[in-house]
């Protein structure tokens, strides 16, 4: 764990065969990093820009689109899990995650089926299965950790997708009748994203919608306590200049808890030497905030499912623009 007192961890919220082979290991033995996550998103960039996929791709011949798709993911999902299996072995996280195909978000028979096979296809324990957060989702959440397949349940932006998401594995887990780990991933900068241009043109504060939103969310699976559940905070690199590059790690430093970003803010952050926690944050500084938004006439829930929606629609189209291109 990169912070031990807070049980702390950081993960790299990258995934790119070259990298693995070099920076990857380097972060590993600095013990900067202790986990790794991946999307669809990820994996277009990586597989469409990078030549380390292009002698494999033309090796797999008349496979499927999507077959071909796997056969690349799994080979990185693999080899990142065998470079974190000793952090795993030594209880120390270690955990990789890879996404079922976002085109199956809304059909649960299909998200547990390809998310049994992927599990079993790639065998390691520390390989997290990622599932979207939706009505569909929620049940393959319960089904697969009953029989003890890990879970990364993503694109979290409000509290009742978290608390669905910590009932689901609090089912599974009990079926399962063992301690099965799992992370929440809430959703930080995007909402900021979305929503401080209009802020600031109506004077609220900027860049603290997001924290204040996760850090509800945060309290909420905190006193869930659902065994081997953790809150997961991800989408928090930053696109505002006038943000430090660490801002949402550093202001989301919590006690157990998790931290995705990309590998530029890691290293930021690395230079800062903050091990204070920050959450939780006063319920009265929060509910200042969002009565602020509600008299100016903002509806953030709105913004939320929107920002579900969107998210859910990023992952399909770059799903799709991996078959279409291989």
């Amino acid at each position: 764990m990169y912070i031990e007192d807070l049980k702390f961890s950081l993960w790299a919220d990258f995934i790119e065969r070259d990298y693995l082979d070099k920076e990857f290991k380097e972060l590993i033995d600095k013990k900067i990093i202790n986990g790794a996550t991946s999307n669809p998103a990820i994996f277009k960039n990586a597989i469409l820009t990078s030549s380390a996929y292009k002698e494999q791709l033309s090796s797999l011949g008349s496979l499927s689109a999507k077959e071909k798709y796997e056969a690349v993911a799994i080979y990185d999902i693999k080899k990142a899990a065998a470079i974190l299996r000793p952090l795993y072995d030594a209880k120390d996280d270690g955990y990789v995650s890879i996404e079922v195909d976002p085109s199956l978000c809304d059909d649960a028979d299909a998200t547990i089926a390809e998310g049994k096979r992927l599990f079993k296809t790639i065998n390691c324990p520390n390989v997290m299965i990622k599932v979207p957060a939706t009505t569909a989702g929620y049940k393959a959440m319960e089904e697969l950790t009953s029989v003890g397949i890990p879970v990364n349940a993503t694109l979290i932006f409000k509290k009742e997708q978290a608390i669905a998401c910590a009932n689901a594995f609090k089912r599974g887990v009990y079926k399962y009748d063992k301690v099965v780990d799992t992370v929440i991933s809430i959703f930080v900068s995007r909402i900021d994203r979305a929503l401080d241009k209009e802020l600031a043109s109506k004077g609220i504060d900027v860049a603290l919608s997001g924290i204040y939103n996760t850090a509800s969310i945060y309290e909420i699976i905190e006193r869930m306590d659902v065994k081997g559940c953790r809150a997961l905070f991800a989408s928090t690199g930053v696109k505002d200049d006038t943000l430090n590059a660490d801002y949402y790690i550093e202001n989301l430093l919590a006690f157990n808890s998790v931290n995705t970003a990309p590998v530029e803010t890691i290293m930021a952050f690395t230079k800062n030497p903050t091990t204070k926690s920050a959450l939780p944050i006063s319920r009265e500084i929060i509910d200042a905030h969002f009565l602020k938004i509600e008299a100016a006439g903002i509806d953030f829930e709105k913004i939320l499912d929107t920002q579900i929606e969107d998210g859910l629609k990023a992952f399909k189209d770059a799903f799709k623009e991996i078959l279409e291109s291989i």
